[in-house]
């Protein structure tokens, strides 16, 4: 009895170590990246002539992780941002995506037109998931305040300046 009892505490510490090297190697959004992310996408910004953005970046649970307003962004804006991260999240797409699902796309009905009847849900471009490398998803960046074509397109470029920080 005494041996079972060596072994399953062994196995219990073996298990335990291969966990915690597992979860030290899991990536996460954290603020380091998500502070690269929106450098990024207001250095993409700053070559254009598009209006003050507002710019939110949350992690896999869809808690903000960072969230900055350019001079002059809207007010409106604002939660706008948040929501298009968190939709972008909570439904791992794009939040164009989302917006063709509820309203249709090329002349057809949206196939989940309630879709757009969800509070936090935002229907329309400029959220996108950010995936690593290998599809593991760690969380979404929100923009708002220019038109919704140039929001999705700084997001865009701010998930592709991280590449390297997504492997």
């Amino acid at each position: 009895m005494k041996i079972l009892n060596y072994f399953l505490v062994l196995l219990m510490i073996v298990f335990s170590v291969n966990t915690s090297i597992a979860l030290e190697n899991k990536p996460v959004m954290d603020l380091a990246l998500a502070k690269k992310l929106a450098d990024a996408c207001e250095a993409k910004k700053a070559t254009t002539d598009w209006r003050p953005l507002n710019i939110a970046i949350v992690d896999a649970g869809a808690d903000l992780i960072l969230f900055r307003r350019q001079d002059g962004a809207f007010l409106g804006s604002v939660d706008i941002a948040i929501n298009k991260a968190v939709s972008a999240v909570m439904i791992p797409y794009p939040t164009r995506v989302i917006g063709d699902l509820a309203y249709g796309k090329d002349g057809n009905p949206g196939r989940v037109p309630g879709i757009s009847t969800v509070d936090f849900l935002v229907p329309f471009a400029g959220g996108l998931p950010i995936r690593t490398e290998s599809g593991h998803l760690i969380g979404a960046i929100g923009i708002s305040g220019a038109s919704s074509d140039q929001d999705e397109e700084c997001a865009q470029a701010a998930i592709d300046a991280v590449q390297d920080y997504l492997k």
